[in-house]
């Protein structure tokens, strides 16, 4: 696992200072092509060809247009109202001068007198702004009606230029977020996404200069290097999932979304501009990191016991949430940025931004904090408990058994055999209970032989079948290995009183991860066993779901639909 985080950040790391390059040096190296080509044509400027993914295309121009105007310089008169320049004689009787009346001037459109080398070198010049029209439209071009003419008002330099502002914001997103999440600063459990997150939020600010080339490369990287920077987070997101189906199935979703977002990436540099295209554009690669985000945010523990069944379970559940949350915002937050696409860039991002810290002061704080004593007292708890357990078992060896032993001998030396034998089995059930409240074998050996000292016990008691199935690998940590045990001691208790055997217990161990499981035969647990044990003063369950919790394990406790209870217990190293 923690090999895995190593590789997940120096891909975050190596994706996130390519995009900061690409972005920084856009503006700076790159000269955008309008996309249009002038030609002389009988006195007159023509559009020759119009490239189809181009500045030009994007404004109206079309090939076969006739230029009007090229980088300010009138080639095309059209007809309008000039009024005479000479003052009219006034009026002998009203002294009123008369009225003037414009004349149209030209009275059709005209091209302006230039010779085919100036027309030329108009054309050879680098097009910084064009008018052009239909001949269709020429025509029909009066002092009173110009029809539509398109124009390119600057080569995009400056649209290139102003994405400038982009990039300082991705820079700015870029190290804030690594810098508050991996510091701890929003809490322990985002601390391996802080990189991730990072490049998958910065990227799409800092690549924007991209569109603004015009060029079909330049969309064809945008297309390509945009889901690839949601990899990392998305693979961070996906080691999250606890169960296995659930992983697959972000697995496929993600692979499914990259390869859509890149086949679309790549139809996007190669047609003309479309919205379709750039709503799918955005919709896949968004699902790349919010798919996985938002199946990790799912009930954290699939399947458990609810807050309703199990008493004093409402701290575990606010813990639950606040993690829920914590990872649908992180799966959803690139998505917000890929959506702020156009100027002034900052606004829809900053709104989410906001949302997000008035969430965290008025609900994710609270929950956090009652979280976080929950763990605390539940700690606290279980070590008491576990060094109460300790001391008693050791009063009870040092004192209460040296002196069954001391009497066991005396009523034998006395040959009083029948005392003898009441103290032995004094001693021996005294030794039991020792090994109930401290297991030496499971310090020495592990769970698994500690299991098998326990079905030996139960099994006399069950008045039936109780059968283990263990495949010991890696043993877990010692409090896992504790967790274990004091959960199956619970469990199998509760299968003695209120079910019926065969009872099978199945332990399954490995690196990094480990199983329990317990079914019997009964008639299974019943819905309102949690409200019944809080009445009746037993909380078996809610001692078992704060075992599990304390260790970061999954419970599950259910009724199979046949009859039965099954108690699940997982755990895996993060």
């Amino acid at each position: 696992m923690a090999t895995s985080r190593v590789w997940i950040d120096r891909a975050a790391i190596v994706i996130g200072l390519l995009a900061l390059t690409i972005g920084v040096l856009t503006p700076v190296l790159v000269k955008v092509n309008p996309g249009v080509h002038l030609m002389v044509s009988d006195g007159r400027v023509l559009i020759e060809w119009v490239d189809p993914y181009s500045p030009a295309a994007t404004y109206g121009i079309e090939a076969g247009m006739v230029a009007i105007a090229v980088n300010g310089r009138e080639l095309i008169r059209g007809p309008q109202y000039v009024y005479p320049p000479t003052e009219a004689t006034p009026d002998p009787v009203t002294g009123e001068p008369p009225e003037k009346v414009p004349v149209v001037e030209p009275a059709v459109p005209t091209p302006v007198t230039l010779t085919e080398e100036q027309l030329q070198v108009i054309v050879d010049e680098p097009l910084m702004q064009l008018l052009a029209i239909r001949p269709s439209d020429l025509a029909r071009w009066t002092a009173d009606e110009m029809p539509y003419a398109p124009s390119i008002s600057d080569d995009g330099r400056n649209s290139l230029q102003e994405s400038i502002l982009s990039v300082l914001i991705g820079i700015a997103v870029l190290f804030s977020i690594a810098w508050w999440l991996t510091s701890g600063r929003a809490g322990a459990s985002l601390r391996d996404l802080g990189l991730p997150l990072a490049v998958a939020t910065a990227t799409p600010f800092l690549l924007r200069p991209l569109e603004f080339t015009w060029s079909p490369v330049a969309f064809a990287v945008l297309g390509a290097m945009v889901p690839i920077a949601m990899l990392p987070l998305a693979a961070a997101l996906i080691a999250r999932i606890e169960d296995r189906q659930d992983r697959g199935v972000a697995i496929a979703a993600v692979v499914t979304c990259a390869v859509g977002a890149a086949i679309v990436g790549g139809a996007r540099a190669v047609n003309t501009p479309d919205s379709i295209f750039a709503m799918a554009a955005w919709a896949l690669t968004a699902g790349i990191a919010a798919v996985p985000g938002l199946i990790a945010a799912g009930p954290a523990l699939p399947g458990a016991l609810n807050s309703s069944a199990v008493p004093g379970a409402e701290a575990t559940a606010s813990g639950r949430l606040l993690q829920s949350t914590e990872l649908a915002i992180v799966g959803v937050t690139p998505a917000v940025a890929l959506a702020t696409s156009t100027a002034p860039y900052v606004f829809p991002f900053l709104l989410w931004i906001a949302a997000i810290g008035l969430a965290g002061r008025f609900t994710v704080r609270p929950l956090a904090r009652l979280a976080s004593r929950a763990q605390l007292q539940r700690d606290l708890i279980v070590a008491a408990t576990e060094a109460e357990r300790a001391r008693v078992a050791a009063d009870i060896h040092d004192d209460a058994l040296q002196e069954l032993t001391l009497l066991v001998r005396r009523l034998d030396a006395a040959g009083d055999a029948e005392g003898a034998d009441i103290a032995r089995g004094v001693s021996d059930r005294l030794r039991a209970i020792c090994g109930d409240l401290r297991l030496p074998i499971l310090d020495d050996l592990g769970v698994g032989p500690a299991l098998d000292w326990l079905v030996l016990r139960i099994e006399r008691l069950a008045g039936g079948e109780v059968r283990l199935e263990r495949a010991d690998g890696t043993r877990p940590p010692p409090d896992v290995e504790l967790a274990f045990f004091r959960v199956a001691q619970e469990a199998l208790s509760n299968a003695v009183k209120h079910g019926k055997p065969p009872i099978v217990v199945r332990y399954r161990s490995s690196d990094g991860a480990a199983s329990l499981s317990i079914d019997d035969a009964g008639s299974g647990i019943t819905p309102d066993a949690g409200d019944r044990a809080e009445r009746d003063g037993h909380f078996g369950l809610l001692n078992m779901q704060q075992r599990a919790e304390g260790v970061g394990a999954i419970l599950d406790v259910r009724r199979w639909p046949a009859g039965g209870t099954h108690v699940q217990l997982e755990w895996r190293a993060r």
